[in-house]
């Protein structure tokens, strides 16, 4: 099961640091990608069970990563934020979207250096010997 959840973390690391190459060759369609979240009922509720997804690979592979405290905490957070997002309307999750949004776009590239750390870091954790 470790096996499996570690291969989630590096696809989900990989896509992060795609998601980087794109934002800085074509920023407008990483705007449209980012713009996508929320925008409906069932965009919505894709978007939490792939981080539902991802936070329970993130708390079942941590035993086996650099570092298992961090990954674990931060596994748990993503379960717990996405459980809650699931428990409110979509449209309040949309009106947050729609005002952070904007702010996402102006700063696209210091986003892209985050999300391209934090696959890295993924990455780290999932290959570095504990």
């Amino acid at each position: 099961m470790i096996g499996l959840a570690a291969v989630v973390v590096v696809v989900f690391a990989l896509s992060l640091i795609a998601f980087t190459s794109v934002a800085i060759a074509k920023p407008a369609v990483a705007g449209r990608f980012l713009s996508a979240f929320a925008s409906s009922a069932r965009t919505h509720y894709i978007e939490q069970v792939f981080r539902l997804l991802i936070g329970s690979a993130l708390v079942v592979a941590s035993p086996a990563m650099w570092q298992p405290r961090i990954f674990w905490f931060f596994g748990w957070a993503i379960v717990i934020s996405s459980t809650v997002l699931l428990c409110i309307p979509w449209q309040l999750h949309h009106r947050m979207g729609d005002r952070l949004l904007p702010l996402l776009i102006r700063y696209l590239r210091l986003y892209a250096a985050g999300a391209l750390a934090l696959g890295a870091l993924l990455l780290y954790g999932v290959f570095a010997t504990p």
